[in-house]
């Protein structure tokens, strides 16, 4: 029985079908057509900055060791012995000059090549061609500001291609001095569908009120206002969904609403002139606004509470959550231990945010055991025609916060790759796409300068 994403995915009705968090079928296209074809996020340059340093990592559920090689060049191998395919490197990290099997000591240097061979002369008598024998490359690394992605499609686009959009919205804390992740990353288990914690992070404030309401209201602030969700409040902010999946919500001038004393709020203060100086003042708003972030398909993030998180599939039950903290290069050293301690107190392994998360999204998978429960439907439809251009903002705008349109975006894209037959008729579809979104932001920016 194959899968038909079309039967799954009504992207015009906002719906889902509740087997998405369950299927095994499912999950197994996931891993090829998803997984296998998407950049996904590796690690940060500022852990791995000089030669011989590495990180291993998944994509998806293969094993990946990202190195930086002698000649200081990004890489990426499959963390694989090519001889009887053993886990190669067993650390999470370091400094290294080879990487050597501990089956049975196969060696391989860091530009993936097969180095060394225990008794090749004696036992293999020089036949293995050791020039085949090397590590397997992914086929993609590239860095965006720092952040290192990486695909096994050799098809894809550059990943500055790939992030389209979202590139624009990610300088407003990249660009100016540059950001960085301080590691290495706490680690747990959530037993649910890794697609649940990744919508939730890129558009979902209507759980805010509810689910973290006694928190927040303790905590007062911009946020207090959402607590118990007995209305919207006027003009909190805004959504944004892009051509492939990614997208946010922001939260305007809510960017240390999670965070205990002034230090942050004067760095933020202090350095958003520069900003609107050097990217414009609608960057410079974004740069003190909270953000729930997701770059498509499992990689979030929340910038003002600081934390970067990665969600690695287990199977269609289970991921395996990482998180780390995100700082500024420039902040002082004082205040990045800060704002990390307020990182981990919220949405770390045992933080009062993620602890209240966590227990809804092992419901939203593990109702569907059930093979009644699963036949039903899932509704994304808040904000739904809401959605437009904008005058200055690239892709598509919801006018509220409270909108799941940055979901709609994400399982847009979700079907559209998952149905095609490569990237090339992605890349089809994108410029197929374009006229009609240039004629629309035109009409938004002439709509916006006749109501000026």
């Amino acid at each position: 029985m194959g899968i038909e994403l079309s039967e799954l995915f009504d992207v015009r009705r906002g719906t889902q079908k509740k087997r998405i968090f369950w299927d095994e079928e499912l999950y197994q296209l996931e891993i090829e057509k998803i997984f296998g074809r998407c950049w996904l996020f590796l690690t940060h340059e500022s852990e791995i900055p000089k030669p011989g340093d590495f990180f291993c990592t998944y994509m998806g559920e293969d094993p990946v060791i990202v190195v930086r090689t002698k000649s200081g060049e990004l890489r990426a191998y499959l963390n694989t012995c090519t001889h009887r395919g053993n886990q190669l490197c067993q650390a999470e990290g370091g400094n290294t000059r080879a990487f050597v099997c501990s089956y049975h000591g196969w060696s391989f240097d860091l530009d993936g090549a097969l180095a060394t061979m225990p008794l090749e002369a004696d036992a293999y008598h020089n036949l293995p061609d050791k020039s085949k024998l090397g590590l397997r490359r992914v086929a993609k690394v590239e860095s965006f500001a720092g952040f290192i992605f990486g695909c096994f499609d050799p098809q894809a686009p550059p990943l500055r291609d790939y992030l389209g959009e979202m590139a624009w919205y990610l300088e407003t804390f990249t660009a100016r001095g540059g950001a960085e992740l301080l590691g290495p990353p706490l680690k747990s288990v959530l037993h649910c569908n890794w697609k649940v914690p990744a919508e939730n992070f890129i558009c979902d404030s209507y759980h805010i009120g509810w689910t973290h309401a006694a928190a927040i209201k303790v905590i007062g602030g911009p946020l207090a206002a959402m607590s118990g969700n007995a209305q919207v409040p006027s003009g909190i902010g805004i959504q944004v969904t892009t051509r492939h999946g990614h997208g946010f919500g922001v939260i305007w001038d809510a960017a240390t609403a999670l965070h205990r004393g002034t230090a942050f709020q004067e760095f933020l203060l202090a350095k958003q002139p520069e900003v609107a100086a050097m990217l414009g003042e609608m960057r410079g708003r974004l740069y003190r606004a909270h953000w729930d972030a997701g770059l498509f398909p499992n990689c979030s993030f929340l910038y003002g509470t600081n934390v970067w998180k990665m969600w690695h599939p287990r199977g269609p039950h289970e991921c395996e959550v990482w998180t780390w903290t995100l700082v500024e290069k420039d902040m002082p050293a004082d205040l990045k231990r800060k704002i990390q301690k307020e990182a981990l107190r919220t949405f770390g392994t045992a933080g009062t945010f993620e602890s209240d998360d966590g227990q809804n999204m092992n419901g939203c998978t593990f109702t569907n055991r059930g093979p009644h429960a699963r036949r039903g439907e899932l509704y994304g439809t808040m904000g739904i025609d809401r959605e437009a251009a904008h005058p200055e903002l690239p892709g598509l705008i919801g006018d509220s916060n409270y909108s799941e349109i940055a979901m709609r975006g994400f399982y847009r894209f979700y079907a559209e790759i998952g149905q095609a037959r490569d990237w090339a008729e992605v890349i089809a579809r994108t410029q197929a796409a374009a006229p009609a979104a240039a004629e629309r932001e035109s009409r938004a920016r002439a709509s916006a300068a006749s109501r000026a």
